[in-house]
């Protein structure tokens, strides 16, 4: 005899000010449902965050030639949520000289996601 088991967790949508309280569920054959949202976004966060969660990662990277200075730099879209520690270690060694400018590449594919390191704030010579 086979068990129905259910995948269930309870979270917070953060797509807009509400955050609704929600309620997500991979069910035993397979559907994913979402309850508690009030809207559609909430509903695609939901099924989003169960079935595979990502992050935007924040963080600062070392300014050459200046003692103590670092600049703040960020993914360019999210990235799954187990590849965030490995993101992390690779900042660790990033240092940039400046000029920099916001959006400039500072890491190509970090931790093999497809997606890049950019600066978000820009600092003169």
């Amino acid at each position: 005899m086979t068990e129905n088991k259910t995948k269930t967790v309870e979270m917070t949508c953060i797509c807009c000010p509400v955050g609704c309280a929600l309620k997500a569920e991979i069910l035993a054959d397979g559907r994913v449902q979402v309850t508690g949202n009030k809207c559609p976004r909430g509903a695609a966060y939901g099924e989003k965050e169960l079935i595979s969660p990502t992050r935007i990662v924040t963080s600062t990277v070392r300014v050459a030639g200046r003692k103590d200075a670092v600049v703040g730099v960020k993914t360019a879209s999210d990235i799954p949520k187990e590849k965030i520690m490995e993101c992390m270690k690779a900042l660790r060694n990033i240092t940039v000289t400046p000029p920099v400018a916001i959006g400039d590449v500072v890491l190509k594919n970090v931790a093999d996601t497809g997606v890049d390191i950019v600066v978000t704030r820009g600092i003169r010579e």
